[in-house]
């Protein structure tokens, strides 16, 4: 039996792995699993050079855990090791130094990266264990070896009872560890980072029911289900996006979005298999799901594998921002197993990665606008969001977006922005030559506004989400000679101004007289009474708030520079009087002082409940009122 030292050059190196790496001891199981997949795909290829002759037969890696015995082992029927492998890979610790690795890293919480860089992945199992065994058979058929280490810089190393090709790594549990002697945990800890590595994993066995081979029938006339325990294997060894896209059918990437998100239980709208194999390595299948319009999307649902084997939910510069609503499953051993963010947000190929999967994502887009027009615009209302995010976040998807990104209008029909410039230009063009988008951000509440400008022939579309204010002022940019108002920020003829004068009924003197009998009714530090010369048809009086205030306070909401102004602004809007309707002749000629009054009120809190803004104390006093006037 031979002992040693494990050289590194500090007396000590497990408590520090302890010290600076404990956060994340978890992945002790991972790097195990990672390691006796290597071993295994390495034995294979051997076999496929001829190197090995042997037959490779069950190559399961097996979990096995003995609660009493306290010790969690990994085996696997890899390429095995020699009593002088182990003393080349196991004591010696890649390292430039630990004296280095104890300056560079004794602040740094970074602690997958600490382990990649140093090689560390089989010493991570010291996170959870006092005492590591490895027993140990190369595929050349010498004989077995035995190491063991307790923690310190000693070990042994002696020849092993073992007859089969292969490695068994035995760890022998700390007393403050022992939640990874419990069977669910192993379990959560296997589906969280194996549940689709290469080599099938076993861990215990389960219980199945299947048909009776003899034909053999129950009473009720039924094939007899015999109970059969049977191997227990917790990964899916070859995924779908492992697979070329035309080998699948539409159905194999249901099933697979099933298997990533078991507990979803809405089907995506569509989704892009990923397979690049220039200038960088990259497979994969994102998903598009169903995106409320009020962005509450759950984030980290794509996730982030090297060669199969997980390393994080949190993909922030592989995957650009826009595309993190998405849901899938990304794969490129151009990503190291130990990355860390900062890694991610510095790396080259990284950053071309993110580039090609945004350009990815606008060729799927357009390809199924340009081959099923119809079917895109069902799914427009789900995927809207992420599409204005992308456009406002990515500017080079913005511009392919303009050959798919679709305005609907309020009788439900869709257009591209060119289409809609197109059909609006001639008869929405304003008096200074621009041409003016009307658009609604709740059709229901904006009702008589949208009627007002469909009655005069006008299109009005619908854009109804968090990112609305920030999207026309983007869309103001690009669309030349435009400008984009939201329908009920004034009266139609002001919106739209032709400069098409209509005489006022009021002359300037009794505007000036009504004005106070008007302003008694509503709150003067909320609501600016104006005067226009309208159609007697239209309202008596309208409620609108300037498109300039109301932009601002809007991106206020949802972030965009204008947080210190628009948030903090009150409340202010204009009460547009209409100078022609006969509602408000009454009210000027109306003797009695009491009943002009009652019918200013009455007026005004119709505008105001067209609004929805009439609340409270006032609504009840506004359905007495009205009760008594019936």
């Amino acid at each position: 039996m031979a002992k040693g030292k494990i050289k590194v050059q500090t007396e000590n190196i497990f408590p520090i792995i302890k010290k600076f790496l404990y956060s994340d001891h978890e992945i002790f199981l991972r790097e195990l699993i990672a390691n006796a997949t290597d071993a295994t795909k390495k034995l294979h290829s051997l076999s496929a050079l001829g190197e090995f002759k042997g037959e490779i037969g069950d190559d399961t890696i097996e979990v096995k855990l003995d609660k009493a015995a306290k010790t969690l082992t990994i085996s696997d029927k890899g390429i095995g090791m020699s009593d002088e492998e182990i003393k080349k890979y196991i004591n010696q610790i890649a390292f430039s130094g630990a004296e280095e690795f104890v300056s560079k890293f004794k602040d740094k919480t970074d602690t997958q990266n600490i382990i990649g860089k140093f090689g560390l992945g089989f010493y991570s199992s010291f996170m959870v264990a006092e005492r590591v065994e490895i027993i140990s058979k190369n595929y050349k058929d010498e004989p077995a070896a035995h190491w063991e280490c307790d923690g310190s810089p000693e070990y042994s190393l002696k020849q092993g009872n073992k007859e089969t090709r292969g490695t068994d790594i035995i760890l022998h549990i700390a007393e403050d560890s022992t939640e990874f002697l419990e069977e669910h945990r192993i379990s959560s800890l296997l589906e969280k980072y194996c549940k689709f590595m290469p080599i099938a994993i076993k861990f215990g066995t389960k219980t199945i029911y299947e048909d009776n081979k003899e034909g053999k029938k129950d009473k009720d006339g039924n094939v007899e289900q015999v109970k059969k325990e049977v191997d227990n294997i917790v990964n899916n060894p070859s995924p779908a996006w492992t697979k070329t896209p035309s080998s699948l059918e539409d159905k194999d990437y249901k099933d697979f979005y099933r298997e990533l998100y078991p507990m979803n239980f809405e089907e995506s709208l569509f989704h892009i298999h990923l397979n690049v194999d220039y200038p960088f390595n990259l497979t994969g299948i994102l998903y598009f799901p169903k995106i409320k319009p009020n962005m509450e999307v759950q984030r980290d649902k794509i996730q982030l594998y090297s060669r199969q084997v997980f390393i994080t939910d949190s993909v922030e510069g592989i995957v650009p921002d826009f595309l993190m609503l998405l849901h899938g499953v990304i794969d490129s051993p151009d990503i190291p197993l130990n990355v860390s963010r900062s890694y991610l947000q510095a790396d080259g190929a990284v950053k071309k990665i993110s580039s090609h999967i945004s350009k990815k994502v606008a060729d799927k887009l357009e390809e199924l606008f340009k081959n099923d027009r119809a079917d895109f615009e069902q799914k427009w209302d789900d995927i809207k969001v992420f599409i204005e995010y992308g456009m406002l976040s990515d500017e080079k998807f913005f511009e392919r977006a303009q050959k798919f990104a679709l305005y609907k209008t309020t009788d439900g029909k869709y257009y591209t922005m060119d289409e809609l410039t197109e059909k609006i230009k001639p008869l929405q063009t304003d008096k200074d030559n621009k041409i003016v988008f009307l658009y609604a951000s709740d059709v229901q509440e904006q009702h008589s506004f949208i009627e007002a400008a469909t009655n005069k022939g006008y299109e009005v579309i619908v854009l109804d989400t968090a990112l609305t204010a920030h999207l026309v002022g983007k869309l103001e940019q690009t669309v030349k000679d435009s400008t984009f108002a939201r329908i009920d920020a004034d009266t139609i003829d002001k919106l739209i101004n032709k400069d098409e004068k209509i005489p006022s009924k009021l002359s300037d003197k009794e505007q000036e007289k009504l004005k106070p009998i008007i302003e008694e009714v509503v709150p003067k530090e909320k609501f600016t009474v104006l005067f226009e010369s309208m159609n007697e048809t239209d309202q008596p009086m309208t409620i609108v708030q300037p498109e300039f205030m109301r932009r601002m306070k809007d991106m206020s909401k949802v972030g965009g520079g204008m947080n210190m102004f628009g948030g903090a602004m009150p409340d202010s809007y204009n009460l547009v009087v209409n100078a022609n309707h006969p509602i408000i002749s009454k009210i000027l000629n109306e003797k009695d002082a009491t009943k002009q009054k009652e019918i200013t009120k009455q007026t005004a809190d119709l505008a105001m409940l067209s609004q929805n803004m009439l609340k409270g104390e006032e609504l009840t006093k506004f359905i007495k009122r009205s009760l008594e006037l019936i």
